[in-house]
């Protein structure tokens, strides 16, 4: 890929391709002083497989005018942008990224806004999703249940169409706050997004979620809500491996068929690439055993891939978005 005329830089949102190579060097930079670009920072421990390598210049923005001074910053010197939150559902090579990596996991822009008349709900990109259930669980209200067990953050669940138990984020979504590439800001619409299963129009777009709108059910007993919030979370914890890291699942269901129970009936449970493993507990999980790398984690991915396919003539598509140059 070369870089567009318009010497605009690519914002990457958790698309899976490589990132552009930036033709800038690490001495050319000057770095803005209202917020903190550090460069050839590890990007392991900032997702869920805890994998990959380092971020070329990675920026952790807490305000609105830290992450549009990010973006100036980055189209004046003509780099690339990849947008992460909590990691839970990203495979980056050990190879790391190039350009700017941003990640919104502590962006905050507003404290978080409950309105009992309407039973909605306004909250930052950088909120976790399962905190906010509980929050909801709490007060009666109805339509998060499922997303107890979420482990990615509230702009994470809004570009993927986070879901659970046969629900999803597009259920309850009215609205999205979103950066563009200039800096401005705009809301879009559920519609807008053009949701489908696990996806929306914001994996391919140049604009960052800051802020979304919730509308919830109806307020009901708070004690039953919270029971409700409880089981949803005790199934799931009861049938996948949080006890090791992982990315959630790995692939999306290949409609009416379960991408788990196919990858169980070719016997793959358990298999191993150095130490990324098929989980035992649930075979559409791909767990870190000890030291994998991002490369073992990607073979084994092909590899169930191919199993499937040779088995089913099904191409199991993955759910994981992988980033950077394998």
């Amino acid at each position: 890929m070369t870089l567009s005329q318009d010497r605009s830089p690519v914002i990457n949102n958790q698309v899976q391709h490589s990132v552009e190579v930036a033709s800038n060097t690490d001495g050319d930079l000057d770095i803005p002083t209202i917020c903190q670009i550090k460069s050839n920072v590890s990007l392991k421990g900032l997702t869920t497989w805890k994998v990959g390598g380092a971020a070329q210049w990675y920026l952790e923005p807490r305000t609105i005018a830290e992450t549009q001074s990010g973006l100036a910053w980055a189209r004046l010197n003509n780099l690339p942008i990849t947008i992460i939150g909590a990691g839970s559902n990203l495979l980056i090579s050990d190879r790391g990224l190039v350009g700017l990596v941003i990640c919104t996991r502590h962006l905050r822009h507003l404290a978080t806004q409950f309105d009992n008349e309407t039973r909605s709900i306004v909250a930052d990109a950088g909120k976790m999703v399962a905190s906010l259930a509980w929050q909801a669980a709490r007060r009666g209200w109805g339509g998060m249940e499922w997303a107890a067990g979420i482990p990615g953050t509230l702009g994470g669940a809004v570009v993927m169409n986070a879901g659970a138990h046969g629900h999803s984020t597009q259920e309850i979504l009215v609205s999205a706050d979103v950066l563009n590439l200039d800096g401005s800001i705009e809301t879009l619409t559920a519609l807008d997004l053009g949701y489908s299963y696990r996806t929306s129009n914001l994996q391919s777009s140049s604009q960052i979620v800051f802020s979304a709108k919730f509308k919830l059910q109806a307020a009901s007993d708070p004690v039953e809500i919270q029971a409700r919030t409880y089981r949803d979370l005790e199934k799931r914890h009861s049938k996948q491996p949080y006890d090791r890291p992982s990315c959630g699942s790995v692939f999306r269901n290949p409609t009416p068929e379960y991408a788990a129970a196919l990858i169980e009936s070719v016997g793959l449970k358990g298999y191993k690439i150095g130490d990324a493993e098929v989980s035992t507990l649930h075979a559409n999980f791909i767990i870190n055993s000890k030291d994998a790398t991002a490369s073992d984690i990607r073979e084994l991915i092909y590899y169930v891939q191919s199993q499937v396919k040779a088995r089913y003539s099904i191409e199991l598509e993955p759910e994981v978005k992988m980033l950077g140059e394998f």
